[in-house]
């Protein structure tokens, strides 16, 4: 009999293994990065196309055309491409991202030669119909009215604007900009962005010779877009240092959102950055947690990340308070990355982190989507699998020293942009 008054063994996880892609090329030159893995005839295929030609006055053009693409074709109206896609049981996606946009299929693989056709027309031949722009303007419109009316949407909203300026990772988009979307503008970005030269193809599930040969044949020729374009390209180096304190009078909370510029993911210093991250504020055991919501009681959940863009990095540290507490939650928060500062981290402490991490990540690697997904965060960092290699031997290996050498390097609480939102 298993007894159940003795928990199982633990021990910090040894080994985490990453299904290395398959890369081959379609006619037209279109890299494929293939993940065959899985006993499922199902697979997810991603066309992801590199964000360009930013123009500050038209903020709007890349997600519109995100938003909008699957909505009507020459051929094809948005009604028959949604009855289409569903009669095959598959599903489509877009996903608009500040560096780049996906176009996403799932199917079965018995019927990806019906469903392919479908989307070769999208992203080739999509016309952007006037009456689905209006209704998407005027949706937009109403969205962002009720999103600006939250606290800790302005925060965001102002925190990204103070540190990344009008670019994509920051643009303060207001209602007046969906008026100004052009149906003729979407079309030229379309043909712009929405081309083989620009485009990378993530395949991932059961995917073996015969449909990558009906991949080729479907999507290796026949594309029409060839505009010119040129990739979008930031530096970012002056940002808004300091408080920006935005006053709702009415306000029961406040939105607090704190942070400055940061190392990319190809900076040797990121994976033990992230473990400090964890450490601070990456975790529900993380110390500001343990302080702001279990000790204090100020707030439900608090946290910090660390992200990497194609163009910059950023660290962060985002909840909402009582407003009668704003300035003393302020305070806390500052006091932890002191003690981060000057004082080491205790074994035990560490300890739980790493294992916390580790597990993390394995758990993470649950099927071809997700080792897909791996793969993805290192191929647009221009790096391979010999990242995830570092990660884990710098969270298994990292000392105290080295993390409160790393909290001295990159936490200088007087270089943040802190955005409060509401009452302070």
């Amino acid at each position: 009999m298993l007894n159940r008054t003795l928990a199982p063994e633990s021990k910090l996880v040894d080994e985490i293994s990453f299904i290395e892609p398959l890369k081959q090329v379609l006619d037209n030159g279109i890299p494929v990065f293939t993940i065959n893995a899985g006993k499922q005839e199902l697979v997810r295929i991603e066309f992801i196309f590199e964000n360009v030609n930013w123009d500050p006055s038209k903020p709007l053009e890349a997600i519109a055309v995100s938003h909008l693409i699957n909505n009507g074709t020459t051929t094809l109206t948005a009604k028959e491409i949604a009855d289409k896609v569903d009669y095959y049981g598959a599903f489509l996606q877009t996903e608009y991202g500040a560096d780049q946009t996906c176009v996403k299929l799932y199917t079965l693989n018995k019927h990806l030669n019906s469903v392919l056709p479908i989307l070769h027309s999208i992203i080739n031949d999509s016309i952007f119909p006037e009456q689905e722009l209006v209704i998407f303007i005027q949706n937009q419109k109403q969205s962002l009215q009720v999103s600006l009316q939250k606290n800790d949407f302005l925060a965001r909203k102002h925190f990204a604007n103070a540190l990344f300026g009008d670019t994509p990772y920051g643009s303060n988009i207001q209602p007046s900009h969906y008026d100004d979307l052009k149906r003729a503008d979407l079309c030229d970005y379309f043909k712009a962005a929405y081309k083989p030269e620009n485009c990378t193809i993530f395949v991932a599930g059961k995917f073996e010779e015969t449909e990558f040969n009906i991949l080729n044949r479907i999507m290796g020729n026949g594309w029409n877009n060839d505009a010119a374009s040129v990739g979008n390209k930031f530096n970012f180096s002056s940002i808004h240092k300091g408080e920006i304190l935005v006053e709702r009078p009415d306000a029961i909370q406040s939105a607090i959102r704190m942070g400055t510029l940061a190392i990319t993911r190809n900076h040797p210093d990121f994976p033990g950055f992230q473990v400090l991250n964890c450490l601070l504020g990456g975790y529900f055991g993380s110390r500001l947690m343990a302080n702001i919501r279990e000790d204090k009681g100020y707030t439900y959940g608090i946290g910090s990340a660390v992200a990497s863009l194609k163009d910059a990095g950023y660290f962060f540290i985002a909840t909402e308070v009582g407003a009668e507490v704003c300035n003393s939650a302020l305070n806390e928060i500052e006091k932890e990355i002191s003690i981060l500062k000057d004082e080491l981290v205790q074994d035990g402490e560490l300890a739980l982190v790493r294992n916390y991490m580790l597990g993390s990540m394995l758990g993470s690697l649950e099927n071809a989507f997700s080792h897909a997904d791996k793969f993805k965060n290192v191929y647009f960092s221009g790096l391979d699998y010999s990242y995830y290699e570092n990660y884990i031997k710098t969270v298994k290996s990292i000392t105290a020293a080295d993390l409160k050498d790393l909290a001295n390097k990159y936490l200088n609480t007087d270089d943040f942009t802190k955005v409060v939102v509401g009452k302070k």
